[in-house]
């Protein structure tokens, strides 16, 4: 018996009760998870002859030695089974998302003394998650509030260290400075997390009670200065509470799909509509789509969306419908604790912003496959995003060190501004304080040489400080920042191997872009510029040195002197082959017959 007919016979004794199936290869690897309220029919369906004829499905059939089955309760069981199952596995044969991007959320630790962070990635850690925001930069714009007016920091300082002096952040009123002993008392800073808290959580009444309260007293102790500023709060705070009640009065929130196909390529885009209004966008790519069947594709698009993050919105309008759309919006609705409703619109507004977002998915999917470069706005945005500033990047200083073994350790700064690179301000640094091969030495130096000059000068610093390498460049830098007093810069390294963007603050979830992504490009791009230049500049530096070294040797010839041969000719070797007459011109026919009476004498030796 062959084993497509042993696997036949072995579908037929399947159970006929819900759950999850999981279609394997010769070698055991899992090629497809599927889930049915009837394991024994819908296993068996993949062998009809329609099904078959389907490339994707034959295809399937044709790898599988074998198909395991997963039994549970319930349907509901069954749903969540499979999506966890597609997301440890990740079969080949299974639509998995591409491309996707996850939305920030605002992080108050479990610390003694709690900080504020922007974060894409929920852990049990012990701290309190709000969120997600949209759009991106909500969450670093809600950061720099939460800093100006409750004095909770982002900082990345060590809080068990006692700091003689605070930062920068606490003389410009941004921290309370709780890394100085005597600065705050707990109850004080206590008191602005819990307000904090009360911001996160939309609890303006109970804030503005709490700040009403507090105004009041400072008024009565005569600390005039103190009541005016909790009077500004509090205005402050009323007026985002009015905001929040007109936003709710004008409609619920909405996700939007649509999606352009020609097969094997699909581009999805999907619009995320909040209060009325289309707040931010998201788009998915596929190179793989051989035949497609578009309601099952959006069903498992559904499912990988949805069923892996926290917020779900109170409508999903979709293109076309799909078997479980039922069972799913039952499931959604359960898991959202309000109503889901999953809708495939045919007339009116709602099918007309299909359409609108159907054009974008056309646009989308010209843009990637197509032309690739997406505009001006749209890149810094994207670059906004992986680097987490709060606002989208202007300037960009990228960093490379080079060296031979240690020798003639240099290091170079390429700048990115205004969406080209910026050469009159690229700046060259000799490393002066390192022994040996130490890059990461060398990167603090050139750091602190950098930007104490910026601080001393009281120039900008720039919106992105990035450094060619891996972990370990990026804490270099950031010790280096922060010994100069510099908090809450961004900071960033891309890594060569992997081409992984890691950010400080972020290193446990590095941004890792497809590769044909616009963002990565530009951001290899910089790193390149900034390999080039400071290989160059190691170049030139060595043939100086060697230069130097072996025609300083011969009597009459100075550092002047070598200066404009190593100018003219470039490096050691063009001199050792240039003739009396060429060097002639450059230094002189005196100096000229020394250079070459040396260097024939070495070649009679050698």
């Amino acid at each position: 018996m062959d084993v497509k007919q042993q696997l036949r016979e072995k579908v037929g004794q399947l159970t006929t009760l819900p759950g999850v199936y999981l279609y394997k290869d010769e070698f055991g690897k899992i090629l497809y998870v599927g889930k049915a309220k009837n394991l024994r029919a819908r296993v068996r369906s993949y062998f009809n002859e329609d099904r078959l004829a389907d490339a994707k499905t034959g295809t399937l059939i044709s790898e599988a030695f074998d198909v395991d089955v997963i039994q549970v309760d319930n349907n509901k069981e069954a749903l969540a089974l499979e999506n966890n199952l597609i997301k440890q596995y990740k079969p080949r044969f299974n639509i998995l998302l591409r491309d996707d991007k996850t939305y920030p959320y605002i992080k108050l630790t479990g610390e003694k003394y709690p900080r504020v962070y922007v974060t894409r990635r929920l852990r049990k850690d012990g701290s309190t998650y709000f969120g997600p925001y949209f759009p991106g930069n909500l969450a670093h714009r809600l950061v720099h509030f939460i800093h100006r007016h409750f004095l909770v920091p982002s900082c990345y300082v060590d809080f068990s260290r006692t700091h003689k002096n605070p930062c920068l952040q606490f003389h410009i009123k941004r921290c309370l400075g709780p890394c100085v002993t005597g600065l705050v008392g707990d109850d004080v800073y206590a008191e602005a997390v819990r307000n904090v808290r009360l911001f996160l959580e939309g609890r303006h009444r109970d804030l503005n009670h709490t700040l009403k309260q507090r105004m009041q007293n400072a008024s009565e102790d005569m600390r005039f200065e103190e009541a005016a500023n909790l009077r500004d709060l509090i205005s402050t705070v009323e007026e985002m509470e009015q905001r929040q009640k007109m936003a709710a009065a004008e409609g619920d929130d909405a996700d939007i799909f649509a999606y352009h196909a020609e097969p094997p390529l699909v581009a999805v885009n999907l619009f995320h509509m909040r209060n009325g209004h289309m707040v931010d966008r998201r788009e998915f790519f596929w190179e793989d789509q051989i035949e497609l069947d578009p309601s099952p594709f959006i069903e498992a698009l559904i499912k990988q969306v949805y069923l892996n993050q926290p917020y779900i919105p109170g409508h999903i309008h979709v293109p076309v419908p799909f078997e479980d759309l039922e069972e799913l919006e039952e499931y959604l609705t359960e898991k959202r604790g309000r109503k889901v409703e999953i809708l495939t619109p045919q007339r009116g507004q709602k099918k007309a912003m299909i359409s609108l977002v159907e054009a974008n998915a056309k646009h989308s999917f010209d843009a990637r496959f197509r032309i690739m470069k997406p505009s001006n706005k749209q890149l810094l945005e994207a670059l906004q995003e992986v680097f987490a500033t709060p606002e989208p990047p202007k300037r960009i200083e990228c960093f490379d060190i080079s060296h031979i073994q240690g020798t003639d350790k240099v290091a170079s700064m390429v700048v990115w501004e205004d969406g080209k690179m910026k050469k009159a301000d690229y700046r060259k640094f000799i490393i002066r304080t390192v022994i040996g091969n130490d890059d990461f030495a060398s990167m603090r130096e050139v750091i602190t040489r950098r930007y104490l000059k910026l601080k001393e000068e009281g120039t900008p610093m720039p919106s992105v400080v990035l450094v060619d390498g891996g972990l370990g460049q990026l804490h270099a830098a950031a010790e280096s920042l922060e010994a100069l007093g510099i908090i809450n810069q961004p900071l960033a390294s891309i890594a060569k191997r992997e081409e992984w963007i890691y950010v400080l603050g972020q290193e446990d979830e590095p941004a890792i872009l497809d590769k044909f992504s616009p963002v990565l490009h530009i951001v290899q791009t910089i790193r390149d510029e900034a390999h080039r230049f400071a290989v160059t500049f190691h170049r030139t530096r060595r043939n100086t040195t060697r230069l130097t070294s072996e025609l300083t040797q011969i009597p009459g010839v100075g550092e002047k002197t070598v200066r404009k041969l190593l100018q003219t000719f470039g490096s050691l070797e063009r001199v050792r082959g240039a003739s009396a007459e060429e060097l002639g011109k450059v230094v002189g026919m005196s100096a000229a017959a020394r250079i070459r009476s040396h260097f024939e004498t070495l070649l009679a030796v050698e």
